[in-house]
């Protein structure tokens, strides 16, 4: 998503390019993630959250405080995906833009003026941030061998069919259960609680919680290469 920005307008005629922070918040709901947009009733009007970034304000930052401002409590995790400045639309009419994609757990309610919304239904996003959007899910793809994205996704407490879900969402493929099972055994990322619940027919499940274990002095992941 890192590209060069075109001469705009504004530059030209001397006034103040305009360059806008851009919020992508997911959050997995059912068999798909879903994204927080602002929503002004009809497909056309949604839109990412979005304000005028300040040049004198570090960008991590200004992120973090309009995260926070947004969702009313800070996401879970949060992390740039790139800089965009290639002519297409942006709400604002911004000459560049600058994405940053945050995790939500499952369940958390949308702010007022907000709705959650499956990323495969958002169609009527300008369309600079409608390419901020796979963008953001292919950044959470690339960094969740490095980071507890998907474990940032779920409760506390979660059962390891949960998590092999958002995994899936994440990957963006179906995974093999007892591979996954494997994998994440030896990963040594979770342990077991002593709480079950019920997941329909059958016996309860047992809930787990993300707690990884160091191994020789090195804190292993999930070998996705390895799960059919």
């Amino acid at each position: 998503m890192r590209e060069r920005s075109r001469p705009s307008a504004a530059r030209a005629s001397g006034a103040p390019a305009i360059v806008s922070l851009d919020l992508v918040c997911c959050a997995a709901a059912g068999r798909h993630l879903a994204v927080l947009v602002r929503s002004g009733g009809r497909a056309s009007a949604m839109m990412l959250p979005w304000t005028a970034l300040d040049p004198a304000t570090a960008i991590d930052a200004a992120a973090a405080r309009f995260a926070r401002e947004q969702l009313g409590r800070a996401p879970v995790w949060i992390a740039q995906v790139g800089a965009s400045g290639d002519g297409r639309r942006h709400p604002s009419g911004a000459s560049l833009s600058v994405c940053y994609v945050a995790v939500l757990p499952a369940g958390t309610p949308a702010p007022d003026g907000m709705e959650w919304v499956a990323a495969p239904d958002l169609t009527g996003l300008a369309s600079r941030q409608q390419a901020m959007v796979p963008a953001a899910v292919a950044a959470l793809r690339d960094r969740m061998d490095i980071a507890p994205i998907a474990f940032r996704m779920l409760a506390p407490e979660f059962t390891l069919s949960e998590l092999q879900q958002v995994y899936e969402l994440l990957l963006g493929r179906r995974l093999h259960k007892a591979s996954f099972r494997r994998a994440l055994q030896g990963a040594y990322l979770v342990e077991p609680t002593d709480s079950w619940r019920s997941e329909g027919r059958g016996r309860p499940a047992q809930l787990f919680r993300y707690a990884p274990r160091k191994r020789r002095g090195v804190r292993r992941s999930v070998r996705f290469e390895l799960l059919g």
